[in-house]
């Protein structure tokens, strides 16, 4: 849906550029739709890039309760180097000859790193650390340790490697990988985890995100795009694709748009967040089931 003589109303999946925070990519959003209602659901690092979602107005009461748990990428690790942040953005912090690591010994420590597993973050992260960003300490040059946290790395493959030469002349090896990973996993993380279990380091210098939830880089619109032609899921589209579906009758949409709390029919029990429609497809709410009854998260009807 393309609107241009009123502020849109909706989500906007955008392929964000290298080089951008996700905070820039906000900023640009609010100058295109013209509206300071605007907000991100899931950071993307500032190297990365890809698939980043944005809401606009109404729907920004929609990003806390997107089930953007699952997310793919498409990345290149290079063993042999370490840095301060484990990608290319930071200085080299160490080198060593990664000619000899064997394609066996890559699979057996790609193995190691996939299902659940324990991760600790990147130091040069957002992660607090007592209320304080990790990435702030790390520039400060204090010393501290983050705690490993559980993720789930679902899925975690090598498709292709290449030998190279880094500018210090030191031999490593760039690994093309695919990675379906829970969010709040951090692939830089990866990537210096798999180089010290191969006893050569390593960092991640290319990432591209491929899909948040049920976002796909094929709906995603470059910042220039968006410029041209400002391409919006609305509200009630996104709903649907995103949540469990409700469709109520007429006396129950009223209803529920006085505040009333329906009876949950048990179908929804457990699902988390569920979208209500009117019969004439009007998105009404987000609700969830509490003691039998739906409790509203955001009314949108």
């Amino acid at each position: 849906m393309t609107q241009k003589n009123r502020t849109p109303d909706g989500l906007v999946i955008v392929d964000k550029p290298s080089g951008f925070t996700s905070h820039d990519v906000v900023a640009k959003m609010r100058g295109i739709a013209r509206t300071r209602r605007v907000g991100h659901a899931g950071t993307l690092d500032p190297m990365a890039t890809g698939v980043l979602v944005l809401g606009i107005e109404r729907a920004t009461k929609l990003l806390g309760h997107l089930a953007l748990t699952e997310k793919e990428y498409l990345g290149t690790i290079r063993l042999g180097q370490t840095t301060l942040t484990d990608d290319a953005e930071g200085e080299i912090t160490g080198s060593a000859d990664a000619s000899k690591v064997t394609r066996d010994a890559i699979d057996a420590g790609v193995a190691e790193l996939s299902g659940e597993i324990m991760q600790v973050p990147s130091k040069v992260s957002a992660i607090k650390i007592d209320g304080v960003r990790s990435y702030k300490r790390a520039r400060e040059g204090e010393e501290f340790e983050i705690p490993a946290r559980p993720v789930t790395v679902s899925s975690f493959a090598v498709y292709d490697i290449r030998d190279a030469v880094a500018e210090d002349g030191t031999p490593v090896l760039d690994l093309v990988v695919s990675v379906t990973c829970s969010s709040g996993t951090y692939i830089r993380a990866l990537a210096r985890d798999l180089g010290a279990g191969l006893g050569v380091g390593g960092h991640l210098t290319a990432l591209r995100r491929t899909r948040v939830g049920p976002y796909k880089l094929d709906s995603a619109r470059t910042l220039d795009q968006l410029q041209q032609d400002l391409t919006v899921m609305p509200v009630a589209e996104a709903a649907g694709a995103a949540f469990p579906r409700w469709d109520v009758d007429a006396r129950r949409a009223r209803l529920l748009t006085n505040g009333v709390r329906l009876d949950m029919p048990e179908e929804y029990v457990g699902k988390g967040a569920v979208a209500v429609f009117d019969p004439d497809g009007v998105f009404l709410a987000l609700v969830e089931e509490q003691k039998g009854k739906a409790k509203s998260l955001a009314v949108f009807g």
